[in-house]
C-alpha cells in the first residue's frame, strides 16, 4: 500500500505588528506530531481532514507527521521558526519510505531570517525527500506566492472561497491529485504569473463584484482540456516582503507551456480589472451614520483591527463613535484582559467606570472610558458546528465579561484575542443578533460566513490599524516596486 506523509505549518504573519509570534503561540493553538495530528483534524472543516479523507477513499495509507498552527500575529521569531523546522524535518526523517507528501502551508508566513518562510520550509522538505517524490498541497489565497513555493512542489491549490468555507474540499482536491499521480494517470506541472498588483482586501469577497466575475475566469480555466487546477492568489498586504502581491497559479497534466500560457492569461485578466479591485474606503463616521438608516442588524466590519489579519483586537475607533453618538443598540467585542479583571472586581449587576481597549498603541484608537453595567461573566468557551471561515470548531476567548451602557452599547471584553468567525460568540452567552441594530466584527470578509445569514446589511469600515484597508498608508520597506495601487501609473505586459 502506498504511503503519503502529511505536513502542515500555518500562520499568517503581520509584519507591521511590534509583537512577535513565539513557540508558545503555536503550543497554545496547535503543535502536534504523529497520530495526534489525525485526531486533531478528525472533525475539523479543514484541508488536513480533506487530505486524510481523500487518501482513505483511495486505499492509500496516510502518515501524519507534523502540524503546527498559530493565530495570525507578528513575525515568527527566529528561534521558534527554527524549532518548528527541526521538528518537521525530524518527523519526516523518522517516517520511513514515503510515496508522496501532502502539505499545508499558509502562504503568508514570515520569519525574521526567512521572509518567505513558506518557500523556505517547502524547499527544505524538497531537499530532504529528493526531486522525484510528488509534493502536493494547499494554500490560503491570502498568501504571497513565491517562485520558491512553486519550484518546491508539484501542485498547489488555493481555497476558492472568501470567506474560506471550502478548505476541506480543497484538501480533498489535493489528495485526489496525489492519488491520480501515484496511479500514473497524470503528471503534475504548474506555473505562475505575477502581475505587479495587489488586490485590496476590501474587494476580496468571492460572492461580490468585482471579485465574483474575476473568479469566474478561473472557473472557466479549470475546465479547459489539460488543465487540472487554477488558483487566484489575492496576496497578503500586511506582510512587508518582496513577494507581497497577487498572482495566478495553474496546474496542468504534463504540459508546462499550457500551464504558463493559462497563468499568463489569468494574470492579464487580473491586471485588466486592477482599478475595480483597488477598494473603496468608508470612514467610521460615515458608516455609523449609514447604519442607522439600513435594515438591521447591520454587520459593521472593522477592517483596521482585523483579528484574522493579525491585529491586536483592542481597536476602539468604532466603539468610541457608537458610545459618543448613542446609536444602537450595538455590539462590539474587544480584547482587554484588564477590563475583564475590573468587571470581575465590580461584580455582575453592578455599575462602574471602565477603561476599555486601546492598550496596544495609538494607531488602534484611545482607550474607551465610560460607565457600564456588568451584565455577565463567563469562561468564554463556545463551539461552532457549521462550516465557517478557517475551519475552526472550538473557541476559547478566556475569561469574558459582557458590559452594557444605559444607551444600548454592549461590549464583550475578552482575555484572549478571538477570531470573529462564529455567531456562537453571541448566542452561546444569551445574546441574540436581532437585539442589535449594529454588530461590529473585527474582520473584512471572513466573519460573513457566520454573520451574513442574520445581517441584511454589511458595511466595511476603513478604520486605522495594522490591517487598515488602505494599504498605501502602511509603512512598507521591502515590497517590490512598482506595484499597483502604490504606483498608480504602473504599466505591465506579459513577458
Amino acid at each position: 500500500m502506498p504511503r503519503v506523509g502529511i505536513l502542515a505549518l500555518i500562520q499568517e504573519s503581520n509584519t507591521f505588528l511590534p509583537g512577535v509570534t513565539t513557540l508558545d503561540h503555536f503550543r497554545q493553538e496547535l503543535l502536534l506530531v504523529g497520530e495526534d495530528v489525525r485526531q486533531a483534524f478528525a472533525t475539523a472543516h479543514h484541508e488536513v481532514r480533506g487530505f486524510f479523507d481523500g487518501l482513505a477513499a483511495a486505499g492509500i495509507e496516510a502518515v501524519p507527521l507534523f502540524a503546527a498552527r498559530a493565530l495570525p500575529f507578528g513575525t515568527i521569531e527566529p528561534e521558534a521558526f527554527n524549532h518548528l523546522l527541526d521538528m518537521m524535518l525530524s518527523e519526516l526523517r523518522k517516517a520511513g519510505p514515503l510515496d508522496g507528501l501532502l502539505v499545508a502551508p499558509h502562504g503568508a508566513t514570515v520569519s525574521k531570517d526567512y521572509p518567505d518562510a513558506d518557500g523556505e520550509w517547502l524547499t527544505r522538505v524538497r531537499q530532504a525527500v529528493g526531486p522525484d517524490l510528488p509534493i502536493v498541497g494547499t494554500l490560503d489565497p491570502h498568501g504571497n506566492l513565491s517562485p520558491e513555493m512553486v519550484a518546491a512542489t508539484n501542485a498547489l491549490v488555493a481555497y476558492r472561497t472568501n470567506p474560506h468555507v471550502d478548505q476541506e474540499q480543497r484538501g480533498l482536491e489535493a489528495a485526489i491529485l496525489m492519488v491520480r499521480t501515484l496511479k500514473g494517470e497524470i503528471r503534475l506541472v504548474q506555473a505562475a504569473c505575477y502581475p505587479p498588483m495587489a488586490i485590496n482586501i476590501e474587494r476580496q469577497c468571492t460572492s461580490e463584484s468585482p471579485c465574483l466575475e474575476l473568479c469566474a475566469h478561473f472557473d472557466e480555466a479549470r475546465h479547459r482540456p489539460g488543465v487540472l487546477g487554477a488558483s487566484l492568489m489575492f496576496g497578503f498586504p500586511y506582510a512587508d516582503v518582496s513577494e507581497m502581491g497577487s498572482s495566478a497559479l495553474v496546474i496542468t497534466d504534463g504540459q508546462p507551456e499550457l500551464a504558463q500560457q493559462v497563468a499568463n492569461e489569468l494574470g492579464q485578466e487580473m491586471w485588466n480589472q486592477r482599478h475595480g479591485l483597488a477598494g473603496t474606503f468608508l470612514t467610521v463616521e460615515e458608516a455609523v451614520a449609514q447604519a442607522v438608516k439600513l435594515p438591521g442588524p447591520v454587520c459593521m466590519l472593522d477592517m483596521g483591527d482585523n483579528v484574522g489579519g493579525g491585529s491586536p483586537g483592542d481597536g476602539t475607533w468604532i466603539a468610541w463613535e457608537l458610545y459618543r453618538t448613542g446609536v444602537g443598540p450595538a455590539f462590539v467585542c474587544i480584547d482587554d484582559a484588564d477590563a475583564v479583571r475590573a468587571a470581575e472586581a465590580t461584580g455582575v449587576g453592578n455599575t462602574a467606570t471602565f477603561t476599555i481597549g486601546g492598550r496596544t498603541d495609538d494607531l488602534h484608537g484611545a482607550p474607551l472610558v465610560g460607565t457600564f453595567r456588568v451584565e455577565q461573566l463567563t469562561d468564554g468557551r463556545f463551539k461552532e458546528s457549521e462550516v465557517r471561515h478557517g475551519g475552526f470548531t472550538e473557541f476559547d476567548q478566556g475569561r469574558t465579561a459582557i458590559l452594557k451602557t444605559d444607551r444600548g452599547l454592549t461590549i464583550m471584553v475578552t482575555t484572549k484575542r478571538t477570531l470573529p468567525f462564529s455567531l456562537k460568540q453571541l448566542t452561546a452567552f444569551g445574546l441574540q443578533p436581532d437585539q442589535f441594530q449594529i454588530i461590529v466584527a473585527k474582520g473584512v470578509n471572513a466573519p460573513l460566513a457566520a454573520y451574513r445569514p442574520v445581517c441584511p446589511s454589511v458595511l466595511r469600515v476603513n478604520t486605522r490599524g495594522v490591517t487598515m484597508a488602505d494599504m498605501t498608508q502602511l509603512p512598507y520597506q521591502h515590497r517590490r516596486k512598482p506595484v499597483f495601487p502604490f504606483e498608480v501609473e504602473t504599466t505591465w505586459s506579459i513577458p
